[in-house]
């Protein structure tokens, strides 16, 4: 395959290992580096407003039992989201995804991951890919790119959309037949993004072939980072990706 094909590094979430995963430290911290881009995930609050966080409950904050949905926007932002990483930090509220956008998309590449959960309406689906279609604009060179693990949510955003680059998040248990059956069924997929583990060369040719892009995740031990940078992934998306820089530039 094509080693010489420059991989972009994705901060997975920010710079997850030194500030509180997508919030404004992390996402700043990652910046130090020479980092193409980040990735963060979107998800509604019970007033509608798309916020950054990834996991279901909210665990992290000392509430397993409570989600994001359970709280109206101006409550998530009395919250303190650092408050897991380290108690000495200086407190966060939730960040928007306006506020993201504002403060990050003319600063690298940016991938927004959309969560739908199935406890959800499907009209919350479809205003959470409403809404992330409608703040991120016109994504001019595929500077901003939605995905999903969802994939009629992805029919749905290209619907509203029809020229906005959507990539399907492929989960550990898909195949290689999988992948052939979504590219045949949905041509309009921008490419996907895969599971590190089920990278090989002949998923590498099976979408090169269609003019599909690679992304994988999530790549953090040296094997991992240097199989994806040896495939020549498009998107290399990691928690270390300092790591990442400095092997793609030896």
């Amino acid at each position: 395959m094509n080693a010489a094909r420059r991989s972009l590094i994705f901060a997975h979430r920010g710079a997850n290992k030194e500030a509180a995963e997508n919030t404004r430290s992390a996402f700043d911290k990652a910046l130090n580096y020479a980092i193409d881009g980040i990735e963060t995930d979107v998800q509604l609050s019970r007033d509608e407003v798309a916020v950054l966080w990834h996991d279901r409950f909210l665990g992290k904050l000392g509430l397993p039992e409570k989600r994001i949905d359970d709280f109206d926007h101006a409550q998530l932002r009395a919250m303190n989201f650092a408050a897991h990483f380290s108690s000495g930090v200086k407190p966060e509220g939730i960040m928007s995804l306006r506020e993201f956008l504002d403060a990050y998309r003319r600063r690298c590449r940016l991938l927004l991951e959309i969560k739908n959960r199935e406890w959800e309406q499907t009209s919350r689906h479809e205003m959470k890919v409403r809404q992330t279609l409608a703040m991120a604009g016109a994504a001019l060179g595929n500077t901003i790119m939605a995905s999903s693990f969802n994939l009629a949510s992805l029919v749905y955003a290209h619907q509203c959309a029809p020229g906005f680059p959507l990539v399907y998040n492929f989960e550990e248990d898909q195949t290689f037949a999988d992948a052939q059956r979504v590219l045949a069924g949905q041509s309009f997929l921008h490419g996907l993004c895969l599971p590190i583990k089920s990278l090989d060369e002949a998923m590498v040719k099976l979408l090169r072939n269609q003019g599909k892009s690679i992304a994988v995740y999530t790549c953090n031990t040296d094997a991992e980072i240097g199989k994806a940078l040896q495939l020549g992934v498009d998107i290399l998306i990691s928690d270390v990706p300092q790591k990442a820089l400095l092997m793609r530039g030896r």
